[in-house]
């Protein structure tokens, strides 16, 4: 069963069971169901932008929580098709967290 009515790239399952795909600068969302047989909603535009073509696990480059609620993607930082000058890498993340935000008592 086809589920974009114009292409798209990147899928990515939510746990919910709603699919995400890029097509282009666009994310969409498609709801689906599988009871009694699948079915599938028209894609809606969640957000536009630009954003890093995929390079990630599974060929994507955002992620999403499993409530579908929030999206982490690498935003670009020039001209489409254009190198990354610069990468950041943190190291001891988790302790920097825990030193700026103590834990509840």
């Amino acid at each position: 069963m086809q589920v974009s009515t114009d292409g798209g790239t990147e899928p990515l399952w939510a746990r919910n069971g709603e699919l995400f795909y890029r097509n282009g600068n666009r994310l969409m969302a498609v709801e689906t169901k599988t009871d009694p047989t699948f079915s599938a909603s028209t894609p809606k535009l969640l957000f536009e932008g630009p954003c890093e073509r995929g390079a990630g696990a599974g060929g994507t480059n955002y992620a999403v929580t499993g409530d579908g609620q929030r999206f982490v993607m690498v935003k670009a930082s020039g001209p489409e098709g254009s190198a990354p000058t610069q990468i950041n890498v943190v190291l001891n993340w988790f302790e920097e967290l825990k030193r700026r935000v103590p834990a509840a008592k």
